[in-house]
């Protein structure tokens, strides 16, 4: 009987067989991202193993695609896949938990017409552990292939399931590394989305307070004319505040840029003129009252994210304050390798049940603040992570009805 005639009458034996949930195991097999990767030396050498335990010239990690079995190991053997109605090990998978053990295939009906068996490599003996992953799907097997009939001792077939289970191991670390690849490959685009939002609103609050400071500009020389000291001294702070804001928004756009600036850059800042220019941006009546210490020594930190720390912690002091004469008052010292703050004001306080969750993204306990504005819940949570992204750490303390003490640490940058 010619070689042809053996292939066409194995292909017409319907002897190919499946899962019930075949489409179920195929996807599976996908999500570990394996097949047609290159050769893996840690896979390998298990199966050099196999073959060395069980005195096989032939061992291989077989993978069980849509219309082939693939290798993704293979040892004795040089091609890389076949066509999977050849493969034994389509037979193997039809009961996970077994080992399959075919000690002469030339005298079993489901091989013997086999191409495998009939032509190169000239299969005789084959013993093949399903590789099952934490779902119960059959991926493939782990197999050892002779070309004389045989059989394998106890010991070699418990040495062939461990190793087996060694695979499968490998395998979940390789698919863990794919999740882990996919999943910092969304956050990556999804930083990039937020960077661009984060410039095209920088952008947009730059060109209103341009407008502004134009106006402010044009009735600060109107004002100068006509003599009016008064309300001159107004339009300069609305100057003053448009242009630090504007000064602001240039920083964020520059560091939007590069991020790992805002929290890295050595800067030499003089704390009482930094809380002095803070303190005048934000003091919008006369019943705010903000006391801070006369520093003559500078720190050395980020500017930009010192200055986001306390206009957030100094503008939620007034602005969540019920009192008619707001009281915040700023406290300093240093220890051998960190700045050390507190934050005192005498606001509506801070139920303790909600301590644990002030500087959540996105919480806001209160439904208003003093000026009847809603809260967005990102100031403390940003406060937060420039605290963290700068060794340090925030607390707060807080009692209802007389005020809170905010608390942080920032690392030393050496100067």
């Amino acid at each position: 009987m010619s070689d042809f005639t053996n292939k066409f009458q194995y292909l017409c034996m319907g002897v190919f067989p499946e899962p019930n949930n075949e489409h179920l195991r195929l996807k599976a097999l996908q999500s570990y991202g394996v097949l047609d990767t290159l050769p893996d030396i840690d896979l390998d050498e298990l199966t050099v193993l196999a073959s060395e335990i069980c005195q096989s010239p032939i061992a291989l990690i077989s993978l069980l695609d849509d219309k082939r079995q693939w290798f993704k190991s293979h040892f004795g053997l040089n091609t890389t896949e076949t066509p999977k109605e050849q493969a034994f090990c389509s037979h193997a998978i039809m009961q996970p938990t077994e080992l399959m053990i075919i000690n002469d295939a030339r005298f079993d009906h489901r091989f013997a017409n086999n191409p495998l068996v009939t032509g190169n490599p000239n299969i005789v003996f084959y013993a093949g552990v399903p590789l099952v992953n934490s779902e119960g799907f059959p991926l493939g097997t782990l197999c050892v292939i002779d070309r004389k009939p045989r059989e394998l001792s106890e010991q070699q077939q418990k040495s062939l399931r461990i190793l087996a289970k060694q695979v499968m191991t490998q395998l979940e670390l390789k698919r863990k590394v794919v999740e882990l690849e996919k999943a910092n490959s969304v956050l990556e685009e999804t930083n990039e989305f937020i960077r661009q939002f984060a410039l095209s609103a920088a952008h947009d609050i730059k060109n209103p307070l341009s407008s502004i400071k134009m106006t402010s500009q044009m009735l600060q020389k109107r004002l100068l004319k006509s003599g009016d000291t008064d309300n001159l001294k107004l339009v300069d702070m609305s100057l003053s505040s448009a242009q630090k804001l504007l000064n602001l928004v240039d920083d964020m756009l520059n560091y939007s840029f590069k991020p790992e600036l805002l929290t890295s850059a050595q800067a030499e800042i003089h704390l009482h003129e930094l809380l002095e220019r803070i303190s005048t941006m934000i003091k919008v009546d006369t019943g705010v009252n903000i006391t801070f210490p006369t520093l003559t020594q500078p720190i050395y930190c980020s500017t930009i994210a010192v200055e986001q720390i306390f206009l957030n912690l100094l503008t939620n002091a007034i602005r969540y304050n019920d009192k008619a004469a707001v009281e915040i008052k700023i406290m300093f010292e240093e220890s051998d390798h960190q700045y050390h703050f507190e934050v005192h004001d005498n606001g509506i306080g801070i139920d303790n049940l909600h301590l644990t969750r002030i500087f959540d993204k996105h919480v806001t306990l209160n439904k208003t603040d003093r000026f009847d504005q809603k809260g967005t819940g990102i100031g403390l949570a940003s406060v937060k992570n420039l605290v963290e992204k700068m060794n340090g750490q925030i607390v707060v303390e807080s009692e209802p009805g007389l005020g809170s003490i905010f608390k942080f640490s920032l690392g030393k940058i050496k100067s």
